[in-house]
């Protein structure tokens, strides 16, 4: 796909390989936040503003924001306010981002804004789960002292992510329980040979060497954890709260990480690629309507 004006403003190292991508498609892109990051000669650095005269299309981080104040912007010193003036700035553009409700919740005036959250997306969601499942898979290999091979692991929720990495756990020959709320998921579960149990039984099990949390509820409470060995690792891979008391893991001396955001941390080049191509389709249905 080749458009004329193409803005990135901020994010991780996603939106760098994001960036060379749209380049490379033969979009002009004009970028900002990124110090001491070099492009190629096609992609254009410039201040803030410039980049919103120039660009059809903006595109934010994702997230948009950590500190519900600033735009997501690692690698720059300049901070860029997300206040009324910056929305205003954005009017009459498309604008595409990651956790919109972030924008939204800082400032009234985002709401009249064209938001597009690629984020939310099935596409998205379904291509992010593979680089997120070998992420988990990364630091689960590290960690544990022992091999997957054999391993007790549980995942908790069938989800996108749960089902793919229990199907890359049993690949594995790793003993595999997964655990889900509705019954039909208990059967799909149970067909594919895996060990099921219902999420609200979870707290009533132990023995697992490492358990992988996907659900965003607290699931692995002081109680839950207090029947973990404590050799026991705990990878939480849900979205924010998560779904584990880090800090009864700590009292309890259970190694639990909270393995956010993994596709850019650990496959920023595939992620990169998921979200240009989830733009790409979104534009598409805008020009369809």
């Amino acid at each position: 796909m080749n458009v004329n004006g193409f803005g990135v403003l901020g994010g991780d190292k996603r939106q760098i390989y994001l960036t060379e991508g749209l380049a490379q498609d033969g979009s002009s892109v004009y970028v900002s936040g990124f110090d001491n990051i070099n492009f190629s000669n096609s992609v254009i650095k410039t201040h803030v503003e410039e980049v919103i005269k120039k660009s059809k299309y903006i595109i934010l981080p994702l997230p948009v924001t950590k500190d519900d104040t600033t735009l997501y912007t690692p690698f720059s010193k300049d901070k860029i306010i997300l206040n009324y003036e910056f929305a205003k700035s954005l009017s009459g553009k498309k604008i595409f981002c990651g956790m919109s409700e972030k924008l939204t919740k800082i400032d009234e005036s985002f709401r009249n804004l064209d938001l597009l959250d690629y984020a939310k997306r099935e596409e998205f969601a379904l291509r992010n789960a593979v680089p997120t499942v070998e992420g988990a898979l990364e630091i689960a290999i590290r960690e544990y002292p022992g091999t997957i091979n054999g391993c007790k692991c549980l995942v908790a929720g069938f989800g996108r992510i749960g089902k793919a990495l229990s199907a890359l756990l049993w690949g594995m020959r790793a003993n595999v329980t997964v655990s889900a709320r509705k019954a039909q998921d208990i059967a799909q579960i149970e067909s594919q040979n895996y060990n099921a149990i219902l999420t609200s039984q979870v707290k009533k099990t132990s023995g697992y060497d490492i358990i992988f949390n996907t659900i965003p509820l607290m699931i692995f409470d002081s109680y839950t954890l207090a029947k973990c060995a404590r050799d026991s690792l705990v990878i939480d891979l849900a979205s924010s709260p998560g779904g584990v008391d880090f800090e009864a893991a700590f009292r309890l001396k259970i190694k639990a990480i909270y393995a956010a955001s993994l596709p850019g941390k650990t496959a920023p080049k595939t992620a990169g690629f998921i979200i240009k191509s989830t733009i790409y389709s979104i534009i598409d249905e805008e020009e369809k309507k």
